[in-house]
């Protein structure tokens, strides 16, 4: 079985263990439910913010333990404070050792959006998404109808979408008008091997309607700088930053080369 289908197997089982213990009616009286999300677009094209998505990640299933030290507060508040368009936050607990309580604790402090970082499967955990501003699709473990149908859902509930595609026959059959974003991963999810020529390969490809982001495998402000000038408005990263012993002085580090300043 590849790892992709174990997470999906797993998660489904996580999201009926949820829904037997939290009811949609108790999550819809949740402190963070009927807050007015940040719009993603408008951070990302922000000229004083630097187009980086700023992910909070302590393990994964390719590099094992990345970062079990760091503070959920301290991290986003800290790539907040540097310049992060958005943050990203992993809620996944088996894979990646992540938790609601982390988005809870990143949006209590921070007033940027946040993505949630999961695998979404199911309406319930769109409805659960507490606190967060933007949910992912990943289009290689839902069909069509399933992008769909979850996208809808997120926009009635105000919150951005962001689509995650690997190729381009994932990108043409998912594509909706529903969505905020679209991702290209440059990590093959089979053998966990990254190319980001699989960016350059997608921009052309994804309408303009669409905010352009390319996720995994960047780490350097040449590859910003030839992504940004091949199309791309945002750059989503992560375990370049959250190895460093500060993850924020990490992405500072980063910043000042991008900015100059």
């Amino acid at each position: 079985m590849k790892i992709l289908d174990t997470i999906v197997a797993r998660k489904q089982e996580k999201i009926a263990l949820s829904k037997s213990k939290i009811s949609v009616p108790q999550l819809e009286v949740s402190e963070f439910f009927t807050r007015a999300c940040y719009s993603l677009r408008d951070f990302i094209l922000d000229p004083n913010r630097t187009g980086i998505i700023a992910e909070f990640k302590r393990q994964s299933p390719s590099q094992g333990i990345i970062n079990n030290w760091s503070g959920v507060v301290e991290v986003t508040t800290g790539y907040a404070n540097v310049g992060a368009s958005a943050l990203s936050v992993l809620t996944d607990a088996h894979f990646f050792d992540g938790t609601n309580q982390d988005l809870i604790e990143a949006r209590q402090a921070n007033i940027i959006p946040i993505l949630r970082k999961d695998f979404m499967l199911d309406e319930y955990q769109i409805i659960e998404a507490i606190g967060a501003d933007i949910i992912l699709l990943i289009a290689s473990i839902l069909s069509p109808l399933e992008i769909q149908k979850l996208a809808r859902l997120a926009k009635s509930l105000q919150l951005n979408v962001l689509l995650e595609v690997h190729n381009q026959t994932e990108l043409e059959r998912s594509m909706c008008d529903d969505l905020d974003a679209i991702g290209v991963n440059n990590r093959n999810l089979d053998d966990f091997s990254v190319s980001v020529q699989n960016s350059y390969d997608l921009v052309d490809q994804i309408p303009d309607q669409f905010l352009k982001i390319s996720e995994s495998g960047i780490s350097d402000v040449k590859t910003i700088q030839a992504l940004k000038k091949a199309g791309f408005d945002s750059f989503l990263m992560g375990e370049c930053f959250m190895k460093t012993p500060n993850p924020a002085l990490g992405m500072q580090d980063l910043v000042v080369g991008l900015w100059g300043k």
